[in-house]
């Protein structure tokens, strides 16, 4: 891949240096005007305003993944299941996922056009296999969707809502799902894309106004922007390799915010990344979609 093609959109701006151990998970919450994310194994909520400033909500386990609730606050996958948390973070329970097995926990989850909330779980070894992705509907029942996941990763869905990508990042593939709107069921599972190894891991995923796919490349570097038909258009490139999850924000949704970690670099390697584990934000000239919140 060439250092930049010709729809680059630029470098990134730094937003915010937390040094999360793995910043994860960004939405945006237009009812607030900030950025969600967390980080996962500090357990911890961030809500990031356009200057940086950022609010902290310290959860009582490890966080995964956030969306927004219509109700209000967030739902959340926590280390053993879904729990709401309120503006004032206080957490309630809403539904109980192996909360007997302690060597998984969950990691990145989105809610579908329908505002069912899907998350998956991986092992702590990240070991093939131990994982698997649910949904959690309204009515706060959960449904196991996809067995022997080794790390449940990004997920989005098509313009028409017809197609669900996931990624689980050991395939080095975003995969594509049949989906149904009304029922939330999926089927046919195949590829959509297959990543090189030598570009890095697909991580988190969002799909624009336009139906490309962005996918954040963990040990790559970059984001890249794949278009419907499977095809590269464009790189973000950053400054750190441990590259999480894009998602785009701002009162336009023209701002693409992108979450970072440094969770298995060496102390060499990050002393030579100082930033990993900050926000960046860059302006793509795209748009992205409002996300859909928790109907429940």
């Amino acid at each position: 891949m060439s250092d930049r093609l010709p729809s680059d959109p630029g470098d990134p701006e730094l937003i915010v240096d937390f040094g999360s151990m793995v910043g994860e998970g960004p939405v945006w919450d237009a009812r607030i005007g900030r950025i969600a994310w967390v980080d996962i194994p500090k357990a911890r909520l961030y809500l990031t305003a356009d200057d940086g400033e950022t609010r902290t909500i310290q959860l009582p386990f490890l966080v995964g993944s956030i969306a927004i609730r219509a109700s209000g606050g967030w739902v959340a996958a926590l280390a053993d299941g879904f729990w709401a948390v309120a503006e004032d973070g206080t957490v309630e329970r809403l539904a109980d996922v192996q909360s007997d097995r302690t060597d998984l926990r969950f990691n990145a989850g989105k809610c579908d056009p329908q505002g069912r909330f899907w998350a998956g779980t991986m092992a702590l070894d990240q070991r093939a296999g131990a994982g698997a992705l649910y949904r959690l509907d309204a009515d706060l029942s959960v449904h196991r969707m996809v067995d022997d996941i080794a790390i449940s990763n990004g997920l989005d869905w098509s313009l028409d809502g017809r197609t669900m990508y996931y990624v689980d990042t050991p395939t080095h593939r975003i995969d594509r799902f049949d989906f149904d709107p009304a029922t939330g069921s999926i089927a046919d599972r195949r590829p959509f894309v297959v990543v090189d190894p030598a570009d890095g891991n697909p991580d988190g995923i969002t799909v624009d106004a336009e139906g490309a796919v962005w996918v954040a490349l963990w040990d790559g570097w970059i984001v890249r922007r794949y278009l419907p038909d499977g095809s590269v258009d464009r790189e973000v490139r950053l400054p750190v390799s441990e590259v999480t999850c894009p998602a785009f924000g701002g009162p336009d949704l023209d701002e693409l915010y992108i979450t970072t970690a440094w969770e298995q670099l060496s102390e060499a390697q990050h002393a030579a990344e100082p930033l990993a584990g900050a926000m960046f934000r860059v302006r793509p000239g795209i748009r992205g979609r409002p996300p859909t919140p928790f109907a429940g």
